[in-house]
């Protein structure tokens, strides 16, 4: 007699970053819920910009309320964060199906960000700005 084994649900991950943010994500099928760090979207992250910039890659490939995300982010700001989350939710939609990387591609959110913070030199107060000159 087979033992009764809990079937697991389909899972596709994806690791998304974006300047010092990493996100690792999880889409399940479901209704559409996105959690970031076990806290609903709109309680995570406030603001409505950063809730829309997150849902982008599911607008783009038409499958908006198809997928359930659960996210894991840590690093880095807000904006950051959901730039993480977004390019991780679209390359989880390539695992989903690989004809989503056409217009993923298209969008941009396939491609990782490079722009970070750039370090600050010796014998200037930041990055580029030097002291005041002054001739006398």
């Amino acid at each position: 007699m087979p033992s009764a084994k809990k079937v697991d649900q389909l899972k596709y991950y994806g690791t998304g970053r974006r300047k010092t943010s990493v996100a690792k994500v999880w889409l399940v099928p479901g209704e559409g819920k996105i959690l970031v760090n076990k806290q609903d979207i709109s309680s995570y992250f406030g603001r409505k910009v950063l809730e829309v910039l997150v849902q982008q890659p599911f607008e783009q490939t038409g499958t908006a309320g198809k997928y359930d995300v659960i996210a894991s982010v840590h690093g880095g700001g807000m904006s950051g964060q959901a730039g993480a989350v977004r390019h991780g939710i679209a390359r989880a939609l390539l695992n989903v199906d690989t004809e989503f990387r056409i217009p993923l591609k298209r969008a941009g959110f396939l491609t990782r960000d490079p722009r970070v913070k750039e370090r600050r030199k010796y014998g200037l107060k930041k990055a580029r700005k030097a002291p005041q000159f002054s001739k006398r």
